[in-house]
Formats: C-alpha cells, sequence, structure tokens
C-alpha cells in the first residue's frame, strides 16, 4: 500500500477502501469485499471529472463536439491506458485473471480507486486526481474523435444504404466480468459482431469491425 500510495501521491486515511478497491471478484465473496460498488461510484466521478475538465478547456465547442471527446477519454480501453500508467496492474488482488491484458478489469480498478478516493478525501481531491491523469489523453485528439457507430452511420446515409441495425447474440463470463457479443448488420453489405464488457462497448466494436470490412 505505501507503494501504491506514493505512485497515486495521496495517502489514504482508510487504507480498506482502498484495499477493497483492489479486490476482484475472484477473490472476495459479495459485493461488499470486492471492487464492483467502488467502481460503480469512481465511474460516475470519472465522468463529472471529465466533463467538467472538458468543458472549461474547450468553451467554444458545441455539445456534439465535447460528447464526442467525452466518450473517448471515459471508454474501457482510455481508462485502462491510464490504470497501466498507474501500474495498478501490479496491486489487483485476483486469481485466474491475467489483469495486465483484461481491459475490462484494467478500467474498473481504476474506477474503483477514484471512488475510494472520493470516499476518503471528498469530491474536490478526486476531481483533481482524474484531472491530473486525464489532461494529457485531452491533446492526443487534435479534433473531436468520432466513435464507431456514429461514422458508420454516416456512412450508410452518404451512400444511400440502408441504416445499421444491432442485435444482441450471446453473453458469457461471470455476473462480475461478463462479456457481450453484438451483431451489426447493413442489407446488402455485410455484418459483423464486436464484443464487449457491456452492449455499448460490444455495439462500438462491432461497428468497427464492419468499418474495417467496408475499408
Amino acid at each position: 500500500m505505501d507503494k501504491l500510495e506514493k505512485i497515486l501521491n495521496y495517502e489514504f486515511k482508510n487504507r480498506k477502501i482502498l484495499e477493497q478497491a483492489l479486490t476482484h471478484g475472484s477473490v472476495a465473496h459479495g459485493s461488499s469485499t470486492n471492487y464492483e460498488r467502488l467502481e460503480f461510484l469512481g465511474d460516475r466521478v470519472l465522468g463529472v471529472a471529465v466533463a467538467d475538465m472538458l468543458y472549461k478547456l474547450f468553451p467554444n465547442e458545441p455539445e456534439g463536439s465535447l460528447s464526442q471527446r467525452f466518450v473517448a477519454l471515459v471508454c474501457k480501453e482510455t481508462v485502462a491506458e491510464v490504470a497501466l500508467k498507474l501500474e495498478l496492474e501490479r496491486f489487483v488482488y485476483a486469481e485466474g485473471v491475467d489483469v495486465e491484458r483484461n481491459d475490462n478489469v484494467l478500467c474498473d480498478v481504476a474506477e474503483a480507486v477514484i471512488g475510494a478516493m472520493f470516499l476518503d478525501a471528498g469530491s474536490e481531491k478526486a476531481i483533481a486526481f482524474v484531472q491530473e491523469h486525464w489532461e494529457n489523453l485531452v491533446h492526443k485528439y487534435t479534433k473531436p474523435p468520432k466513435d464507431a457507430k456514429t461514422t458508420l452511420q454516416e456512412l450508410t446515409h452518404k451512400n444511400l444504404w440502408k441504416m445499421p441495425e444491432y442485435e444482441e447474440v450471446g453473453r458469457e463470463g461471470e455476473e462480475h466480468d461478463p462479456k457481450f457479443f453484438v451483431r451489426v448488420s447493413v442489407a446488402g453489405h455485410g455484418f459483423a459482431v464486436g464484443e464487449g464488457h457491456n452492449k455499448k462497448a460490444a455495439e462500438q466494436d462491432a461497428a468497427k469491425k464492419l468499418l474495417n470490412e467496408l475499408g
């Protein structure tokens, strides 16, 4: 915990809550001892912190552009990237899970740590922590990125094709770490199946794969 607190640049008053934030469901019994509830809280804190940062950094951008930047900054892959920079994979309690290669777990743990910091120190500290570690990522995008679903929809509209249709085709995994499978199809132009830790992520993955196939 000393090493992790040094990385986070914050000393917890209640270390038990930090330990809970690092505990995967594979070694815990019940939501009161694993990170799931803290992840739920941290996800909301992350959203508020990123939204506040974007609102202030881009005073002249419309809501649509801010939303596109927001989605890119809070998506699973981006949060997992921050988790790896903070070396959180070294401190997770888990069995049978390759944490370093599992974006779902890395994302959840990062959000749980944010939630733990929120409970331990309050909103000001938690929001400042998020903005410190996410601000550099904002500048990776010279323009607001378009998500795959939006890009696919624009492509079909431009070519006068039928609109993409999404359908959940499967689900697997444990309750604490589910995986969803979604099929996207454009009539007469193919289909693709994507996966993700929730339906929205699976839809984005499916759209991205179909876009790749369509060139």
